[in-house]
């Protein structure tokens, strides 16, 4: 926390305000995950249709991040995150309002926005903001907002649905977007620099993917984004299933604690240690977490999946967008940001559908038996095709060199280009 000490009030009063606001939005998001698909159960949907429902969410993230990510970089971090908690307040009330799936595939497509929006407008101002030398550091304590959040919701949104039910549950959510939105209203936007804008802003979308400072990273986030959507959609559908007493919310607040634990040292070790092997031990996480889930028939590992899903996301998620800060120019970054978390939508979007399909011919167990094997090649990619070669890929995937990408040496960025 020392790096903090060393920011001006105004600053520190930002960062405070982000992280509250961050805290508020993410409780509302992850309050459904245990919830939302016995909702969808309960009003008769088969496992295929809780797949699509549930995975149209990131269809609203897919569609809306290029733009999002193009508006952040042109008008500012603010006016994002401000259609970010818009959006978050406003979709509960169509869980409230219907019943029938294809309406649910609307509202949750349109919920996804929210995602996009705040996810994107946050990680690009935390990173203008995080000096070079520490900026491992202060994303790494700022994004502690989401596993606190992660920790929050999902307790406070199963023992609603369970005492109150679903109505009080929807408004509930509504209500935390709501005051999320007020306090994104109090953030200073300071303004994008500009060095470079010709160089920065003259790149579209496809040049920008095939650069190899941001194709690898996003085909790790899509594979990665499978073993993601397998267990946010379907681990409470499994544990009701397997008739372990362990509760589908439990589950995803002993994943948030463990994502909590390992972000406090995580990003300042990465300032010292590197971006990569940080970014290795989380894939491996997220292995482990699918294959345990895939062996599970006991409450221990259940909860040993979960620790493993935690640490996994707590250091593969915030280690991306800090290395991605990195290889990218201010003016450019909320594209390069809006590209890179597109290719977990996208891992996510698939996710549901397919893996739904699956687990209706060979059940939820073999399920996450395929996501195990679908991480495990997000892992060989990332060891051996995230630098320049495949020795300088595996030096700095063990941390045993500096990334290639990062633009501290402009002449990266000139032989790129």
């Amino acid at each position: 926390m020392k790096a903090f000490n060393t920011f001006d009030a105004g600053l520190r009063r930002n960062l405070l305000i982000l992280f509250t606001a961050g805290l508020l939005f993410w409780s509302s998001i992850s309050s459904l995950l245990p919830t939302l698909p016995l909702y969808i159960d309960d009003v008769g949907a088969s496992k295929q249709e809780i797949g699509i429902v549930m995975g149209s969410f990131a269809i609203g993230l897919l569609l809306s991040r290029p733009m999002l990510g193009r508006l952040a970089d042109k008008d500012g971090r603010k006016i994002v995150l401000l259609i970010g908690t818009i959006v978050a307040a406003i979709a509960p009330f169509g869980y409230l309002a219907t019943q029938s799936i294809p309406l649910l595939i609307l509202v949750r497509i349109f919920h996804g926005i929210s995602v996009a929006a705040f996810t994107t407008g946050y990680s690009a101002l935390i990173a203008d903001l995080a000096p070079g030398e520490t900026r491992g550091e202060i994303i790494g304590y700022m994004t502690l907002a989401t596993p606190l959040g992660l920790a929050i919701g999902p307790a406070l949104g199963g023992y609603l649905e369970a005492t109150s039910g679903y109505g009080i549950l929807f408004l509930f959510c509504a209500e935390l977007g709501f005051v999320a939105l007020l306090g994104i209203v109090q953030v200073t936007n300071p303004p994008v620099q500009t060095q470079q804008q010709t160089e920065g802003n003259d790149r579209n979308f496809w040049q920008i993917l095939s650069s190899p400072r941001v194709k690898v990273p996003t085909i790790v986030m899509l594979l990665v984004g499978l073993s993601l959507g397998a267990v946010h959609t379907f681990v409470s559908l499994f544990l009701k299933s397997t008739n372990v007493d362990f509760n589908g919310g439990l589950f995803f607040t002993a994943s948030a604690i463990s994502s909590f634990s390992i972000r406090v040292f995580a990003g300042k070790a990465s300032d010292r240690f590197g971006r990569g092997l940080f970014i290795t031990f989380g894939i491996f996480c997220y292995v482990l977490a699918l294959i345990l889930l895939w062996q599970a028939h006991s409450v221990i590992f259940f909860l040993l999946a979960a620790i493993a899903e935690g640490a996994g996301g707590g250091t593969l998620i915030s280690m991306m967008i800090t290395m991605m800060a990195d290889r990218s120019l201010p003016q450019e970054r909320g594209q390069i940001f809006a590209l890179c978390i597109a290719g977990l939508d996208l891992g996510i979007a698939i996710a549901a559908p397919l893996l739904g399909i699956i687990a209706e011919q060979v059940g939820y167990r073999d399920m996450f038996g395929y996501g195990a094997a679908s991480t495990s090649v997000a892992l060989v990619l990332f060891l051996t095709q995230s630098s320049k070669n495949l020795s300088n890929s595996l030096r700095f995937a063990l941390g045993l060199a500096p990334d290639a990408y990062a633009l501290n040496n402009l002449k990266v960025r000139s032989e790129e280009l």
